[in-house]
């Protein structure tokens, strides 16, 4: 008779994710992987696959938790340059620990299609709600109205991926959010 998994899948999942936050595709052994999920071996296979399903699954699942909070903090402003601008403070205050989306992206480009389209899927999200808002700060008299509303957002996502890389390069928090400041200033 089969053993029944002991194990939350969530929470085994949400331990892969920090393994390969912190040491990428490449740097993560299987033993590591099983000691941090506190799964035997076979179970991370019967349950998750290969490693590379697991990143897959993790990549997805990291990309959709991070996606639903910037759009939370982008619509929880009482003004649409508010939520941005929360959005940005959020990403310094989080900017210690490695971001999967942008260090997936670093290790693996657009050589990995399952990735892209993971990448892709979550970029179309969050960019069609900042593109949004942006537009509500241009009518607001908050945002540059020169500025096309997707360039602006697409240069946003820019800051964001350079405040997480030199976060992990070791900027000070003083320096996260002068980039940040930065970042808005640009746009108003």
């Amino acid at each position: 008779m089969a053993r029944t998994k002991e194990f939350d899948k969530d929470q085994a999942l949400d331990a892969a994710i920090d393994v390969f936050r912190e040491h990428g595709f490449e740097g993560t052994s299987t033993e590591m992987l099983v000691r941090a999920m506190k799964i035997g071996r076979q179970s991370l296979y019967d349950t998750f696959g290969d490693k590379w399903t697991l990143y897959c699954l993790a990549v997805e699942r990291y990309s959709a938790a991070e996606t639903d909070a910037h759009i939370a903090m982008v619509r929880g402003g009482p003004r649409a340059l508010d939520g941005i601008r929360a959005m940005m403070e959020r990403v310094v205050e989080n900017a210690g620990q490695a971001c999967l989306g942008v260090s997936s992206i670093c290790e693996f480009g657009q050589s990995q299609p399952e990735l892209t389209a993971l990448h892709r899927a979550a970029d179309l999200r969050l960019k069609k709600v900042a593109t949004e808002h942006i537009r509500q700060a241009q009518a607001a008299g908050d945002v540059d109205t020169s500025l096309p509303a997707d360039a602006a957002a697409d240069f946003l996502f820019a800051s964001i991926a350079g405040i997480r890389i030199a976060a992990r390069g070791g900027a000070s928090r003083e320096q996260l959010h002068s980039l940040a400041g930065l970042a808005l200033r640009a746009l108003t």
